[in-house]
């Protein structure tokens, strides 16, 4: 319901809408879904409204839960996040708190980040080399696209199963996929 102490000024559903509405009310707090029509557009959102205002205070609020997303949006400059399926009660409470200079940040939101520290992070080599193995190729034809011998190609696939504490490929690409950290089209 209707809380005395808050008003929506405005709402937007594209990531340029979001900025011009951001010049035109300068909220207080801005909920922000990194899904902004249709795809993961929010993150440059914050990165865009937090450039130009660094007093900014944005509440990311999603159905994306992974990893990669949360750090992002916090990296972004994002206060906290919150889970779509948070109650309204701790939304409302969420808002109070980041408006008393407060940074809530919920347990479940906690645990996944600390997954994502404690995963030593891919190197941009390694995550191209994922990519190809969630497309399939062997270390073969992974060292022919990317132009290494193949046993450089198998290098990289050992430190990736390392770094993501997994014995097989398969897994591997399922566990990034699932992080995050890969999209499988």
């Amino acid at each position: 319901g209707p809380e005395p102490d808050m008003e929506v000024v405005a709402v937007a559903s594209t990531r340029q809408q979001a900025l011009c509405m951001f010049r035109l009310h300068q909220p207080d707090i801005t909920l922000l879904d990194v899904r902004l029509s249709g795809d993961a557009d929010g993150i440059e959102a914050i990165h865009e409204i937090r450039r130009e205002f660094h007093q900014a205070r944005i509440i990311v609020f999603s159905a994306l839960t992974d990893e990669e997303t949360i750090y992002s949006a916090l990296h972004a400059g994002a206060v906290t996040f919150l889970f779509k399926d948070a109650p309204c009660d701790e939304l409302i409470k969420t808002i109070r708190a980041v408006r008393n200079n407060e940074r809530p940040i919920p347990a479940e939101v906690a645990a996944k980040l600390a997954d994502r520290l404690s995963n030593r992070v891919l190197t941009p080599r390694e995550l191209e080399v994922l990519k190809l193995v969630g497309k399939g190729l062997r270390n073969k034809e992974i060292g022919t696209a990317l132009g290494i011998a193949e046993e450089t190609a198998q290098g990289h696939v050992k430190n990736i199963l390392a770094k993501l504490h997994v014995n097989d490929r398969t897994r591997a690409v399922t566990l990034a996929a699932e992080r995050g950290i890969i999209r499988l089209y």
